[in-house]
């Protein structure tokens, strides 16, 4: 997939741009979810990132995507499918109200744990934040027009913070694998 990477310094507008997203799935999604959350680069203050804010909408269980995929297309929503990634759901919005990427997730899946993980781990640890976001910056620039190599060249940082709370050799494989440029 060809795509400019850009990578700017972190913005404060991305917490409101998050929050204004949530207001507005949350009441299509309420019944049948469990949380929304920020998560990606944009949700650590201070940190780098593509100016896209990433959103996961946690649901219980598969049983209820159906319903999920119902209610987020009457916003406007496209189910794109897992794009390759077992336990995440990804969506396009067709007027959207700030640039992002929206994925369904259930609540015990891999590519929730993972999001959460890595959010959380960079929150705690400026000298982490800023590791990550010197690669980040630095991909950006090897890469700039392309998304498959960026994402492909974060995956080590990635899967070292993973394995340091205490991901698995499997688990890590998958990613790893995930995460691989097409070829």
């Amino acid at each position: 997939m060809s795509q400019t990477v850009v990578v700017e310094p972190y913005n404060p507008e991305w917490a409101s741009q998050f929050l204004e997203i949530k207001n507005l799935l949350w009441p299509a999604v309420s019944e049948i979810a469990v949380s929304i959350e920020h998560v990606g680069s944009t949700s650590v203050v201070g940190l780098a990132a593509k100016p896209v804010v990433d959103i996961d909408i946690i649901i219980p269980d598969v049983s209820v995507l159906s319903r999920a995929i119902l209610q987020l297309s009457k916003l406007g929503y496209e189910h794109r499918g897992n794009l390759g990634i077992v336990g995440r759901e990804a969506f396009r919005a067709s007027q959207p109200l700030h640039k992002h990427n929206l994925y369904v997730c259930p609540e015990d899946s891999i590519s929730l744990r993972n999001h959460l993980c890595l959010r959380d781990a960079l929150r705690a640890n400026p000298a982490l934040r800023d590791e990550y976001a010197a690669i980040k910056y630095r991909l950006a620039a090897k890469f700039k027009n392309s998304i498959d190599d960026y994402i492909e060249g974060k995956t080590e940082f990635i899967l070292k913070v993973l394995r340091d709370h205490g991901y698995g050799p499997d688990s890590l494989e998958a990613i790893r694998i995930a995460n691989l440029a097409p070829k």
